[in-house]
Order: C-alpha cells, then structure tokens, then sequence
C-alpha cells in the first residue's frame, strides 16, 4: 500500500491553470474554465451542486454508520445516452457554490457524522473541489476524500490530487473503443481509463478498511450491460493484470434502460442475471475482492 505522498502546495494553482485554457479532461477543449466559459461538461464556473448529504446508498464500505456525504456535481465529460442522473449530468441541475460554499459543506458533513466526503461527478470541476479540500483540511476536516467518477480522466489534473484524495472511485465501463464512442461519445474511453486506473492505483493502492469503512485505495465500478456491451471479461483480466490481483470491485446489476437508452436496440432490455453472476465469479477467480 502506498503511504500518502506530501502533498504538492502549488497543486491548486497548477490545477487552476489547467482550467485556462481548458484541458482538465481529456476532452481538452480549450475554453476559458476561469471566465465562465463552458466547454463538453456544459459547466463553467463556479461548479453547480445538485445535491448535499449524507447518502446511505453506496457500497456497505463506503457507507459506515454516517453516511457517506455526498456532493452531487452537476454537468459531466461523457455523454452515456443510458444515464441514471441526466437530470444532474446532463440538463445540469444544480445551484453555483464557490469555493467557501464547498469548504463549508464538507465540514458540515462531517459534523453531521459521515464516514468519508464523497465527490460525485467531479472530473470537469478538479480544480474548485482541490481548492476545496485543501483550504477544509486547514480548517479541520479530518475525513477521507472519495473520487468518484466516471473513469475519463486527465492523468495530468490527476497528478495534481495526489497526497489530497484518499480514496479513488472510477467506473471502468467498456473495453470497446466502438461501443464507448456509440453509447457515451468517446472512442478512446478504453485508453484513457486505463491510464487513469494506473495513476491511481500509483498514488493510493488497494483499498484498505479501518473498522470496516474505506480508509484508502482503489474502488472500481463496472456496471455490467446488456449483450456483454461492457467488455466485461476484458475489464476483469485488465485489473487483475495490470493494476492488482487484489483490487476491489462493485461489479453491479443496476443497468435500467433510462433516458436516450430506448433509441438504442441493444440497450432495450437489461443484463442476464446469470451473466452478472458470471462476472463476479471470474472476478473471483482471478483473485480480485468484490466491494462488500
């Protein structure tokens, strides 16, 4: 397990930098973050925030007592036609909270009792949430950070969290360039998550438990689609390969046909349950630890 690396003082400032012009994902779009200006994510700034508390719904390890205590970021730097929260991702509910607005949230979280402070959809705002953590670190927010997102991520704004986020939570979802270019608008998805799972494995490891809750380390996602659309037996020997024998994952039964899902024949039913069993069973077999 890789201890926590001091963490990097000008990383706020380098992240902010990233933001202008744009390439805190690799979307790379190039617009000015900083003067508001809204690149594929539909956001500019400050971040939009859908949502504020704590959240009994996530992985049993995630959740403790407390709650896991959630920040819903709304916009998003993928475009999945089947996603549960396009109300947040995609029209982008949510209300403007700077920096203080979010500093002040994650010590109330943690007043409130929540095991861990839970960014979800986080990638297209990194910079406002570092910023974020770490001025609540120097005001006395001792919980762990989670990262959880959708797997699209910059190594380079990456690089910037590391010794700041405690736990990362990415979903690997397709091992196909032609399926994540057709169902989320990004064909090199496959590459890029990647590249992104081996950063954070570098920077944090495999997930470790104090008392049952996630301490730190690497929790993936990976959300099994109809008709093997996921790529999932390819998923599984990536992780168990190239970033550790002993990962944890959430292979998850969840997948409903929501929002474009119904223009897409080979999204119109849902996922053997047979199938999602046989997932967790591989998994297992190749030594990796299913999310409790």
């Amino acid at each position: 397990m890789p201890e926590a690396a001091p963490p990097n003082p000008h990383a706020v400032r380098e992240a902010y930098r990233l933001a202008a012009p744009c390439v805190l994902c690799p979307r790379r779009c190039g617009v000015d973050r900083l003067a508001g200006e809204a690149g594929f994510c539909g956001i500019g700034a400050p971040p939009l925030v859908s949502s504020i508390g704590p959240h009994f719904g996530e992985e049993p390890v995630l959740v403790g007592r407390g709650g896991s205590g959630t920040l819903f970021l709304a916009g998003c730097n993928l475009a999945c036609v089947y996603c549960q929260n396009a109300e947040i991702s995609h029209l982008r509910r949510g209300r403007p909270c700077d920096v203080t607005g979010l500093v002040k949230a994650m010590l109330d979280l943690q007043h409130a009792g929540c095991v861990n402070v839970n960014f979800v959809t986080p990638t297209h705002v990194a910079p406002w949430l570092l910023d974020a953590i770490v001025r609540a670190r120097r005001a006395g927010c001792r919980l762990p950070v989670v990262w959880n997102c959708g797997g699209y991520e910059s190594v380079e704004m990456l690089r910037r969290l590391d010794g700041w986020v405690d736990i990362y939570m990415p979903d690997v979802k397709y091992a196909d360039p032609a399926v994540a270019e057709r169902l989320s608008s990004a064909a090199d998805y496959p590459s890029i998550v990647r590249d992104a799972l081996r950063e954070m494995h570098r920077q944090v490891g495999d997930l470790r438990t104090c008392d049952g809750v996630a301490a730190r380390g690497l929790l993936v996602r990976h959300l099994v689609l109809p008709h093997g659309l996921a790529g999932s037996d390819q998923v599984i020997d990536f992780l168990a390969t190239e970033i550790s024998p002993q990962t944890t994952i959430n292979v998850m039964a969840q997948y409903r046909p929501e929002y474009r899902a119904g223009e897409f024949a080979e999204l119109s039913g849902f996922p053997d349950p047979d199938e999602v069993r046989r997932v967790q069973r591989l998994a297992l077999d190749r030594g990796l630890r299913l999310a409790r």
